[in-house]
């Protein structure tokens, strides 16, 4: 998902250099949003994986 994130953020530098600010907007909005999701799973996995190892 971080590789998603980052793509989409190189499409926004590259549409944003060109003067696309259109799709550069979508592009970074897309970007943030994937990078948020990644980071609250890794969240949640971190947890999970805590939670885990001390039960056991």
């Amino acid at each position: 998902m971080l590789y998603w994130a980052l793509m989409f953020l190189v499409i926004a530098i590259v549409a944003g250099v060109f003067g696309f600010g259109g799709v550069a907007s979508a592009a970074t909005g897309m970007a943030q949003i994937l990078f948020v999701i990644a980071l609250v799973l890794f969240v949640v996995s971190l947890f999970a994986g805590f939670v885990r190892r001390n039960n056991l």
